[in-house]
């Protein structure tokens, strides 16, 4: 049975808009929680159909509005998330484990149905990283309050909106010369926005409590591959250069003295660690919700922005002529 309302964290995120749309299409609706309404608001209230979104505005440690908000709500939903510190109280500790924390015991205060938590697969392997060390004391937290919650560790999520295969094409674009950590070994399973959506949208229709589900895309792609195939789509060549450690150690700390860091310390470890399923929890291929989606296939739909002539180039044109013909 679909439930009347979820309640949503993150909504005006990558995840968020390709999740409302989920919802909302099918006719359920969402209340969406934001910081600042006047910044986010028109871009979450486009994603929704009309009648089945809200948007609040709300401190998310505003307990007694978020108070009302759970009253209301048979599901929670949080897709809040950071991939770098920064000043204000945005720590990996108050994003990642206290602000979970907080939303477990209240689902379990107002009895809601489900509470699911968008968490990052590799995390138990990435002992020395500050990031799942945050991440893995979160999943504690939730199940220490609420032991019904699902939580969903996505291996890099991808789409137009992102910022990983929009960034590496925006710097591959620009460098004649880009770095491969760790010799770009490190495996990924990418998975496209879409099928982790419908992840989501299948945990709650189904009504799915399972503990900790793994998220990943239909192939496994290393680092380096990665990089090429990027490099393919866009009609690029560069040079691939394998990065000393002690280099690249270096150039983090220099990197994340920016507003939006390239690169930081805690990134280059998790860079060490496969991205891709352990085998020792669930996958959305075990619950009946295989990923759909391939790299290539969907990166191509957006990579001629990043190509010489945009939408009019080349390739683009001439895969068009011999449909026609």
């Amino acid at each position: 049975m679909k439930p009347k309302n979820c309640l949503i964290f993150g909504g005006s995120g990558q995840i968020g808009r390709y999740l409302i749309r989920k919802l909302t299409k099918n006719n359920i609706k969402v209340t969406v929680v934001t910081r600042n309404i006047h910044q986010k608001s028109y871009i979450i209230k486009t994603q929704g159909n009309a009648g089945f979104i809200d948007v609040v505005e709300a401190n998310i440690y505003d307990e007694n509005k978020l108070r009302n908000l759970f009253s209301k709500s048979d599901i929670c939903i949080n897709l809040v998330g950071i991939l770098f510190e920064k000043k204000k109280g945005n720590t990996f500790y108050n994003i990642h484990t206290l602000f979970p924390s907080l939303l477990a015991r209240l689902a379990k205060e107002y009895k809601l149905k489900n509470f699911i938590h968008i968490s990052a697969l590799g995390i138990n392997e990435a002992i020395d990283s500050n990031y799942a060390k945050s991440k893995l004391d979160g999943e504690k937290e939730i199940f220490n309050h609420f032991p019904i919650s699902t939580i969903l560790r996505p291996s890099v999520v991808y789409s137009v909106d992102d910022n990983f295969t929009t960034n590496f094409m925006s710097l591959l674009n620009h460098l004649p010369v880009f770095p491969l950590y760790y010799s770009g070994n490190t495996k990924f399973a990418p998975i496209h926005c879409s099928d982790l959506t419908d992840v989501i949208y299948s945990v709650i229709t189904k009504e799915i409590n399972s503990k900790i589900i793994e998220c990943t895309g239909a192939e496994i792609i290393s680092f380096k591959e990665i990089i090429q195939r990027l490099l393919k789509l866009i009609n690029k060549k560069r040079l691939l250069v394998p990065m000393p450690l002690l280099f690249a150690k270096l150039s983090a700390k220099v990197f994340q003295l920016l507003p939006k860091p390239l690169l930081t310390e805690d990134q280059l470890k998790l860079l060490r660690y496969d991205n891709v399923l352990t085998g020792k929890y669930k996958s959305n291929f075990d619950i009946g919700v295989p990923s759909k989606k391939y790299f290539n296939e969907e990166v191509k739909k957006y990579a001629y922005m990043w190509r010489e002539g945009g939408q009019f180039s080349t390739e683009k044109y001439l895969t068009k002529v011999n449909k026609e013909d």
